[in-house]
């Protein structure tokens, strides 16, 4: 089904509603997409053309989306907490020829035209500074009438870039009609199917919409005339409140938010209803075992997990009741053969750990302007095998887990220690609010274990604390594993995505020479 489908049957209907309380119906998100879409078109913007938004989670979202989606147009999406050379840099790899900011974000917007040359198409909602034409005031010169030719669009996306600068993912423009498009989407978009998602679905999406994941969720649920409720910003107890308030059924997580719910007081997590949440999705990152279990306990069986990439070179999923048998899996393949390989690229036995790549029948990506990394990314035998810098290994059973990035992986002392597994642990603690984990020089091992830890609010960092937590860590792992030593921080650089900006971290303690990526 297609957006116009949902006008005609239920206009009135809330196709997007704010925490805050403010919404979008059917009706008026056709109509905005329509005039943005005419006025695209009439400022020159062609089929394969490039659409930039840089903007929050507002109501007028989803409007620049749809516009791009019914004009045959790519859309990008940028991360709101990027900063100007980072965000003009994305604008301009992409191609933008327009970009959609908000008056929430004038403060970086205000600077940032002064770097977009080649985008003359600079639109501002909610309010205008110098550079930016309001969109408000140029949505209505135009009719709120679907294109002549309404060919299918395509997102262009960024990773997160927590390793490196951003790299763009590139897929083909659909070569058919907006219509045909959508109906092709509903066909293979496995959220929709293994949901059932429909016009009764109400969908929290507590995360950016600039990011993949959401962004996708989103589309799919309001192609199929459902509800979504979005959150501005993720706050542990409102999410939970918006549950019981909109009678969510379906909804999708990271980690993090699960850490941030489990660690509310007992009173505050059980006085609500959550009866009608059906589906939890979650992924981003592999989830701490112990969190997962107990958000199981709480939730019930609704838990369903994926691994994949904004690349799209593969995918995995789980059921909670499988992973409670192979618990700590992100599941067996849904999409590609995964293969896990060691540095030169041969296949390893079940067990061992190395990179994670993904077999399909023909390479899913390409990073854009970029023909080096994108050559970087495939097997060096096996063309059509691809990775994404994801270190794992297989069961016998063909669940793949994840056991860290290649980037961040700790050589000390000739060994190979994962990050993730000393997080885990550490996340665990209870006056730990969030944890970070990489190696920093060490003239005797090379790298030494170094953990950062964001205390729970109201705890002072300390050297006992400390010591209480290097205490903590030899008590669950081996001797290796243990930090040698433990730094505070009063808010890790964590993307609402759940994505951690480790590099940023990490680059405190080495030198600049050293090359750390």
């Amino acid at each position: 089904m297609y957006l116009p489908d949902h006008v005609r049957r239920t206009p009135d209907k809330l196709a997007m509603v704010t925490a805050e309380g403010k919404g979008v119906t059917y009706a008026d998100l056709e109509a905005r997409s329509n005039r943005l879409a005419q006025l695209f078109y009439a400022r020159g913007l062609r089929r394969g053309d490039h659409v930039a938004i840089f903007m929050e989670n507002n109501i007028r979202f989803m409007d620049v989306v749809w516009a791009t989606y019914r004009s045959g147009l790519y859309i990008t999406t940028i991360n709101r907490y990027l900063n100007v050379e980072e965000i003009a840099y994305i604008a301009q790899d992409s191609g933008a020829k327009a970009i959609v900011s908000s008056f929430a974000r004038r403060e970086v917007a205000g600077e940032l035209q002064r770097h977009l040359p080649n985008c003359e198409v600079r639109l501002m909602v909610d309010g205008v500074v110098d550079g930016w034409m309001s969109y408000e005031t140029m949505l209505a010169d135009y009719p709120a009438e679907p294109l002549a030719q309404e060919w299918m669009g395509e997102a262009l996306l960024y990773s997160s870039g927590t390793t490196g600068r951003p790299k763009g993912i590139l897929r083909p423009l659909p070569d058919q009609s907006a219509v045909e498009g959508f109906a092709q989407r509903r066909l293979s978009n496995w959220f929709v199917n293994q949901f059932a998602i429909s016009s009764g679905t109400v969908y929290l999406s507590p995360a950016p919409l600039y990011h993949a994941a959401p962004l996708s969720a989103v589309l799919g649920v309001q192609s199929l005339g459902g509800t979504v409720v979005v959150m501005e910003k993720f706050d542990a107890e409102a999410a939970l409140r918006l549950i019981e308030k909109h009678r969510v059924t379906h909804s999708q997580w990271v980690p993090t938010m699960f850490v941030r719910m489990l660690k509310l007081p007992v009173e505050v997590r059980t006085a609500f209803d959550l009866s009608s949440h059906r589906h939890a999705v979650h992924a981003g990152a592999p989830c701490p075992v112990e969190v997962k279990r107990q958000m199981i306990e709480w939730w019930g069986t609704i838990l369903f997990e994926y691994y994949s990439g904004t690349e799209g070179a593969g995918s995995t999923t789980i059921t909670s009741d499988e992973w409670l048998a192979h618990p700590g899996s992100v599941g067996r393949a849904s999409v590609g053969i995964p293969h896990i390989c060691d540095d030169e690229g041969r296949e390893l036995p079940i067990g061992e750990r190395g990179l994670v790549y993904f077999e399909r029948d023909s390479p899913a990506f390409s990073y854009h302007n970029d023909a080096a990394k994108t050559q970087a990314s495939r097997h060096p035998h096996h063309p059509n095998w691809a990775a994404v810098g994801d270190v794992g290994y297989m069961d016998a059973d063909g669940y793949l887990y994840l056991t860290d990035r290649k980037a961040f992986m700790i050589i000390s002392g000739g060994v190979n220690v994962y990050p993730q597994a000393i997080e885990d642990a550490l996340i665990m603690h209870p006056l730990v609010a969030d944890v970070a984990v990489f190696g920093v020089p060490h003239e005797e091992l090379g790298e030494a274990v170094k953990a950062v830890i964001e205390p729970r609010p109201g705890v002072e960092p300390s050297d006992k604390l400390a010591e209480e937590l290097i205490a903590f860590a030899r008590e669950r792992m081996a001797r290796y594993m243990v930090p040698r030593s433990i730094d505070f921080i009063a808010e890790m650089p964590r993307l609402p995505t759940g994505k951690l900006y480790k590099r940023i971290l990490r680059d405190r303690y080495w030198p600049a020479s050293a090359g750390t990526s």
